[in-house]
């Protein structure tokens, strides 16, 4: 099994990371890829999962070693893959979806694209009193940034980024649209600024 991979970011597609790692390239499926955008052509770490099936073998990476964990928690939950697990930790962090489940906050966590109230109910059923072990502050779990250039681009062209962000992780146009009013005016360093502010609207 590959649990780590350290290694230089060379694309970034929708939610797919291409990682070149002593010249053989991995794809990796990740929560939100745009959050990477500023080690495209840098090195990075990831935490990764495997899953091997009948027709695929397939890599999922993670910014943190809980990220990696409570999305092994979550497909482990009936009616939850994988894509609805990345789904769930692209809008919302670990610490967040445990407070979730521990709190009985199906309301919360219907808002996750692909999740409706009997997947929540489920949820809360498989994993409430389980998660303890999670490490609510994941800091010192954090890939190394130092010398890593931060994302330039325009704000337009940050925003476009993250709108796209949205769409692939399945929310509609009027979301976004909800999104772009609620941030006019605003001005964000990064794309991962973005997502984040734009997740926090919508979850909310």
């Amino acid at each position: 099994m590959i649990a780590r991979l350290i290694g230089k970011c060379v694309s970034i597609n929708q939610n797919i990371l291409e990682i070149n790692v002593g010249g053989v390239v991995y794809s990796v499926h990740t929560p939100n890829a745009y959050v990477f955008n500023q080690y495209l052509n840098h090195e990075l770490e990831l935490f990764t999962e495997q899953i091997v099936r009948e027709d695929s073998m397939t890599l999922y990476g993670f910014k943190s070693l809980d990220e990696k964990q409570m999305f092994k928690e979550l497909i482990k939950v009936t009616g939850i893959g994988p894509k609805s697990a990345l789904a769930i930790l692209a809008s919302s962090t670990p610490s967040g979806v445990v407070r979730a489940i521990e709190q009985e906050e199906e309301g919360y966590l219907i808002k996750f694209p692909g999740i409706g109230k009997k997947t929540a109910r489920q949820i809360i059923l498989d994993l409430k009193g389980k998660l303890s072990h999670f490490d609510h502050d994941t800091s010192h779990h954090e890939q190394s940034t130092h010398d890593v250039p931060q994302h330039d681009a325009s704000q337009e062209a940050m925003f476009e980024e993250a709108m796209l962000a949205l769409e692939s992780l399945g929310y509609s146009k009027r979301e976004q649209q909800k999104v772009q009013k609620a941030l006019k005016g605003k001005s964000f360093d990064t794309v991962d600024e973005v997502v984040k502010a734009s997740f926090q609207i919508l979850i909310s």
